[in-house]
């Protein structure tokens, strides 16, 4: 027993965790992310995410990060974020692949906050989101429940965080825009789970 009790401690004290939850490779044109994906915490979120990987919606180009945010590219905006966006960029992409919206998991119902290489879904009204999703560069509060980025104050819904590859992400998001929408899309070859 005592063996056991400090067996439990040692984990606790290195932060090991039992959980299993899924992993995926996000492989662009630029090079490769990696994530965990938190189905434990966020278990409609990462289900949705999780139903495109399975399904290969994202592969073979069909998808790709197309948006950049970053503090030079949004006048007019009084709370600057800064992220990149993926999924379908064209219209018929997204009528094509899409599945359907599903409920909105606010930070305060998961407790997942939009730190940095945190993956989220874009969204318009609360319970719109599908298949497009951001990666936070740095720190990003006022994208949180009761943040001030949308006037309903409902946040976005964070499912994951990269692992691997932050690197890739800040590459993609200093490339040339215009409008913070890329002026060559960076394809999306294939999502994939690594585990």
């Amino acid at each position: 027993m005592r063996k056991l009790i400090v067996f439990a401690i040692v984990l606790a004290w290195f932060g090991c965790s039992t959980n299993h939850n899924p992993r995926v490779r996000i492989s662009t044109e630029a090079g490769d992310i990696e994530a965990e994906i938190f189905l434990d915490r966020a278990p409609v979120t990462a289900a949705n995410f999780l139903k495109y990987v399975d399904s290969a919606r994202y592969n073979n180009g069909s998808a790709c990060f197309y948006r950049v945010v970053r503090p030079d590219n949004q006048p007019g905006k009084k709370v600057k974020i800064e992220v990149i966006q993926g999924g379908f960029y064209e219209d018929s992409l997204v009528a094509l692949y899409q599945f359907t919206p599903i409920r909105h998991e606010t930070t305060k119902e998961t407790g997942i906050l939009h730190k940095n290489g945190v993956l989220s879904m874009a969204r318009m009204e609360p319970g719109t989101a599908s298949s497009e999703f951001f990666i936070c560069v740095g720190d990003q509060p006022e994208l949180d429940f009761d943040g001030k980025r949308n006037p309903d104050k409902q946040g976005f819904a964070a499912f994951g965080k990269v692992t691997k590859g932050m690197e890739v992400v800040m590459k993609i998001q200093k490339l040339k825009d215009k409008e913070q929408y890329l002026e060559k899309p960076v394809r999306i070859m294939s999502i994939s789970r690594i585990n």
